[in-house]
């Protein structure tokens, strides 16, 4: 789907217990894109202002957070989902997997089961070549092989993956990653590490990469993250 982009008027809404979000709103302001950052205990009483609403939320989502996220989206909002804030503390919030449509399995990992690694050095792939986000003045650094074929892709150093992370229900698949576990030898190709889907009258999107805030300052993933924020459906 191509899109024009929307210059938001007014500053999109940053909701982060986590430092490492700082440099993205370093980032968003270089590409004119002004944020304001609250905590999750100190959201704004009506969401429905804002042009985009980013979660970088480590930590259980209080009730009243994850009822807010889910009614902004579901009512014509945008929502952006970052990081850990789909992680095994969400098995809490299962209101709020349900919402993502994303199940994390229990168990052993070589069964399917959800484990993360970190630090590691991830490989995240473009899935979606005619997609506007991940492609608009975005410049992919260099090209691996992904399930048999050859795609843009780009290395994220001393980083964290999650692996086995189950999507339930259509969306639009934008991009995968690629990691070796180096204790097990185990390869793992997963079109997980970013998305995005209708909710209700609105949108949710997902972006996996992000644990050290160094992943926001890459030219490629900090110009997706741009293009999600701007992006119109």
């Amino acid at each position: 789907m191509l899109a024009l982009p929307l210059i938001a008027a007014k500053p999109v809404l940053v909701v982060s217990d986590g430092v490492p979000i700082q440099i993205l709103a370093v980032q968003l302001k270089a590409k004119g894109i002004p944020s304001e950052t609250v905590t999750q205990e100190s959201l704004p009483a009506k969401l429905a202002t804002y042009p985009a609403v980013l979660v970088y939320v480590h930590a259980v989502l209080a009730d009243a957070a994850e009822k807010a996220f889910i009614n902004y989206a579901n009512s014509g909002g945008k929502l952006i989902v970052l990081h850990h804030s789909i992680s095994s503390q969400k098995r809490n919030n299962p209101e709020w997997l349900s919402f993502l449509g994303v199940k994390l399995p229990e168990g052993d990992v070589s069964e399917g089961g959800y484990k993360y690694y970190d630090p590691i050095n991830l490989t995240v792939v473009n899935l979606a070549p005619k997609e506007w986000i991940t492609n608009h003045d975005v410049h992919w650094e260099s090209r691996t092989e992904y399930h048999g074929e050859d795609r843009d892709s780009v290395d994220l150093p001393a980083t964290e993956v999650y692996i086995n992370q189950v999507l339930d229900g259509p969306r639009t698949l934008l991009l995968g990653l690629k990691y070796r576990d180096q204790k097990s030898g185990a390869m793992y190709l997963q079109d997980t590490a970013g998305w995005y889907k209708k909710a209700g009258k609105g949108w949710v999107m997902y972006f996996m990469a992000g644990h050290s805030g160094k992943e926001f300052e890459d030219p490629v993933y900090s110009q997706i993250l741009a293009n999600a924020v701007n992006f119109k459906p």
